[in-house]
Order: structure tokens, then C-alpha cells, then sequence
């Protein structure tokens, strides 16, 4: 099953995207200029094979729920977000605004 719901952040609307797969959950929220996931996203691939793109991204790990993805701190950043001021350890919450708006 895949959701796709409306959240606010301090005044600000993302999307949050969840695919129940067997065993596990991918997760997403994602915004106008850049998103957060899961421990699913390939941060090295962002920033190495598609580096051009300047995608502004962040990925946690040890999630299980939306609500814990956004409470969770960032694992790891694209060096395009690193640009906007995300960095390792930020809330998802606090990179959410950053990289959008």
C-alpha cells in the first residue's frame, strides 16, 4: 500500500510518502526543492553519480514511522544540501525548512 499525506512543519506543507513493503517501510517526505527518506537512500550515489543534478537531500536511519523519520537526526546529506546549511546530525525537521524554505 502506498500513502501520501500532507504534513505541516512549523508552518510549512510537505508530502509524506510511505510504501509498506514486506518487512519494512520506505519512507519519504519531500518538499518543493529537496526531501528527506529513509535509510533506502544512496546519499554516495547522489553525490557521485549524480552530482550535476545538485539534489538536496538527507537520509535517516532506524526509522519505522513517518513521525519517526521526522524526529530522527540526518545520518548523512547530498553536498548540495551541505550547501543550504543541512549538515549530520540536524533534525529532519530543521533540514526540511532549510532545503525548503
Amino acid at each position: 500500500m502506498v500513502t501520501m499525506t500532507p504534513i505541516d512543519v512549523e508552518g510549512h506543507t510537505f508530502t509524506a510518502v510511505t510504501v509498506r513493503l514486506p518487512k519494512t517501510n520506505f519512507m519519504a517526505v519531500t518538499g518543493e526543492n529537496g526531501y528527506v527518506m529513509c535509510g533506502a537512500l544512496d546519499v554516495a550515489l547522489l553525490n557521485e553519480k549524480l552530482a550535476d543534478r545538485r539534489i538536496l537531500a538527507g537520509r535517516a536511519v532506524g526509522v519505522r514511522t513517518i513521525d519517526d523519520l521526522l524526529n530522527a537526526p540526518l545520518e548523512s546529506v547530498t553536498d548540495a544540501a551541505k550547501e543550504q546549511g543541512v549538515d549530520r546530525g540536524m533534525s529532519v525537521k530543521e533540514a526540511l525548512i532549510l532545503m525548503n524554505g
